[in-house]
């Protein structure tokens, strides 16, 4: 049989799947060891047990100043800033999309504006934001906002623009007006490319929402990492890394669990 036709079983999979993630911490174990013995006091790879005792630190204990565990906090506000990006951008990109999806003036008039904006890197129009909106939070937000939505349009207008004309028709010959062929027809279509969309975004807005929080911040996952690199506290930033790529999986795991349960029609795309 040709390997393009084998699959492996469940347990398997497993380990397969496993593989990858072990071979990435014996590679760490392994390099922090040869340098802790070539330097003790070596602080670029801190040995698994002191990243261990650190997150459990982290997530137990308060400041000394506040009283407050910071961890936490700084995952409340991050979280925060993060789901209110994602949110007007996913309302955004699916009232856009379906607009220049099923409407030939709007294609015409938008089409084009959003894939040159698409294109324009969000980092560098950070400087902008900050001096337009300030280093509140509107600023972090708008970044987000601006950095995936343009993208998420595109995918929502594509997806809209492959419906089948024949439902278009057949809707239209029962008497439906636009409105209820872009609720009854279309948005039931392109709800689970949104989700796949948002899951696909996930990864950016996590990116530009770091960013924002390293330059202007107070509180947040992205300040904490950049406030502590100057101590080398690499224990800490790595146990940030790990805290913010596990929220980032349950997140991603769940919006993949909702389009399971809501469309069991179809499976998101990722």
């Amino acid at each position: 049989m040709r390997l393009i036709n084998r699959s492996p079983g469940r347990p398997a999979a497993l380990v397969l799947m496993a593989l990858p993630f072990v071979a990435v911490l014996a590679a760490y174990a392994i390099g922090s060891e040869v340098r802790l013995a070539e330097n003790p006091q070596d602080k670029l790879l801190p040995a698994p047990a002191q990243i261990l005792e650190t997150a459990i630190r982290l997530f137990t204990e308060g400041d000394r100043r506040s009283g407050r565990i910071l961890l936490w906090y700084d995952t409340g506000a991050s979280l925060a800033r993060l789901a209110i990006g994602v949110g007007i951008a996913a309302l955004s990109a699916l009232a856009f999309g379906m607009a220049i999806g099923m409407l030939p003036y709007a294609r015409r008039t938008l089409n084009a504006f959003v894939g040159v904006i698409s294109m324009v890197p969000p980092l560098a129009i950070l400087p902008i934001l900050f001096i337009i909106f300030g280093l509140g939070e509107v600023s972090k937000v708008a970044l987000i906002v601006i950095g995936i939505t343009p993208v998420m349009i595109r995918d929502l207008s594509a997806r809209t623009l492959e419906i089948p004309r024949e439902m278009i028709v057949k809707a239209e010959t029962l008497g439906a007006s636009s409105a209820v062929i872009a609720m009854r027809v279309v948005l039931p279509q392109i709800l689970p490319r949104l989700i796949a969309s948002v899951r696909l975004a996930l990864g950016p807005a996590w990116l530009f929402l770091i960013a924002a929080e390293a330059i202007a911040a107070q509180l947040g996952l992205g300040y904490r990492i950049f406030l502590v690199r100057r101590y080398l506290a690499m224990d800490v930033i790595l146990t940030y890394v790990i805290w913010i790529t596990l929220l980032a999986f349950l997140m991603d795991y769940a919006l993949r669990l909702l389009s399971r349960k809501a469309f069991p029609w179809t499976e998101a795309a990722l």
